[in-house]
């Protein structure tokens, strides 16, 4: 359900507390505390006491860096053991080194505020808090269980003669007082819960303050994704033009000569039914060289090469099979090959569209830059109507600008018109990539 509480907290605001599963998993969250505490404070003691007695020896050294680091394994514990009571996950502050191997690793992790939070946690985790999470818990839920357990504990003392000390204060030798005991004990346990859930939500609480990403490693992590992500945008853009280069100069020139081979030995084949397999084979040859220029042309087109994205632009609008008015920017300024070629696709697709599927009799396309952003318009006078999860290779452009922080809008109301927008951040501020600079 939507409505379902997600946090310790929100149970405890709710009328139905004690109906659900919160407080027992405010009880083992408490109660799971010593279980992680006690290696904490052993491994704590163990390091700094090895290191100081070890002192600038060998040994010594590397065994006080390593406590400045025992608060990663304890803060990823503790993390994952936060769902108990918390049902948002807490993430990792910790972002991915950029080299590999573990000098760049523990680099990366002795300059982060995080890190050292994380040992903070550690050390007050395995002097205190666990120590006060088994004393809550044995205080508020063991108090309670062993009032409701007075009559078993005076039925195991003796032959119905026997007598047992309820919390070494009051002594019970009847059945009568001892299930009173319990009663009081039935009635005291639910009133305890409550405060059992309130210590687990603050614990909680606690916990994701210290071990949960801040607002400025959240902007961190997410710049750090994006540049990822820019990265592997590039690294395909490359692997691209490789194919391409692979393509034009070996397999594309080998057709070449293949075809004139076949042209010349054509020519010099008396008529007959040789003369005519010639030519077929020759025919084919050719189209298939076609073929594959066509494919060598799709991967990366040697227009956007040398003449940018305003000709190469210009060049899809005159191959459009339905009427293009083309409105480009003067001097529009070269841009990454990231943007230039999801721009060029991304028009190639909006206008293959507008031939296959509009019924339009005429489109347009606009492109000019801001200073910090491309924008670019495609429109056409058709029937209306887009729906990009019909397969009309939308959805893929949507995620390919979405890729370099773009966005794709797309108006088509039944009737027309339709008007496919791209907008992609990418600031010109280098005189390479002013307008001047354009070939």
């Amino acid at each position: 359900m939507d409505d379902a509480p997600r946090t310790t907290w929100q149970a405890l605001a709710r009328g139905h507390y004690l109906r659900t599963a919160w407080p027992w998993r405010a009880a083992g969250y408490l109660a799971g505390s010593a279980l992680t505490g006690i290696p904490v404070l052993l491994a704590l003691v163990l390091l700094a006491t090895a290191g100081a007695a070890l002192g600038l020896a060998v040994i010594g050294l590397p065994l006080l860096a390593l406590l400045g680091l025992a608060g990663l394994p304890t803060a990823a514990v503790e993390r994952r053991r936060l769902r108990w009571v918390d049902s948002d996950p807490a993430a990792s502050p910790h972002r991915t080194p950029a080299e590999p191997g573990l000098r760049a690793w523990a680099g990366l992790r002795y300059r982060e505020q995080a890190t050292w939070r994380e040992l903070g946690y550690a050390v007050l985790h395995g002097f205190l808090l666990w120590w006060v999470d088994l004393v809550a818990v044995g205080t508020l839920l063991g108090l309670p269980l062993l009032l409701l357990t007075t009559p078993l504990q005076l039925a195991l003392s003796g032959d119905g003669d026997g007598e047992v000390k309820v919390l070494k204060l009051w002594l019970v030798t009847s059945y009568p007082v001892a299930f009173a005991v319990a009663a009081a004990g039935a009635v005291l346990l639910p009133a305890l819960l409550y405060p059992l859930g309130a210590l687990a939500g603050a614990r909680a609480a606690l916990a994701r303050a210290l071990l949960a990403p801040r607002e400025r490693e959240v902007r961190g992590l997410l710049t750090e994704v994006t540049r990822s992500r820019a990265r592997l945008v590039d690294a395909f853009e490359a692997e691209r033009r490789r194919i391409e280069r692979d393509l034009h100069d070996g397999a594309q020139q080998r057709l070449v000569a293949l075809t004139m081979t076949l042209g010349l030995a054509r020519l010099d084949a008396p008529p007959g039914p040789l003369a005519d397999q010639l030519a077929a084979a020759h025919d084919e040859a050719g189209k298939v060289l076609a073929e594959l220029r066509e494919l060598i042309h799709g991967i990366h087109p040697q227009v956007l090469t040398d003449y940018g994205l305003t000709g190469a632009l210009a060049d899809v609008a005159e191959r459009c099979a339905v009427p293009v008015d083309t409105h480009l920017a003067a001097g529009l300024p070269r841009l990454p090959e990231s943007v230039e070629a999801a721009a060029y696709f991304g028009v190639c697709e909006a206008l293959a569209n507008i031939g296959k599927h509009s019924g339009a009799a005429r489109a347009a396309v606009c492109a000019r830059h801001t200073g910090a952003a491309l924008l670019i318009d495609v429109r056409d006078d058709g029937r209306g109507g887009a729906d990009p999860a019909a397969g009309s290779g939308l959805t893929g452009l949507a995620d390919r600008i979405a890729v370099l922080d773009g966005t794709l809008t797309i108006t088509s109301p039944p009737g027309g018109p339709t008007v496919l927008s791209l907008e992609i951040p990418c600031p010109v501020s280098s005189p390479e990539n002013s307008p001047a600079s354009s070939p």
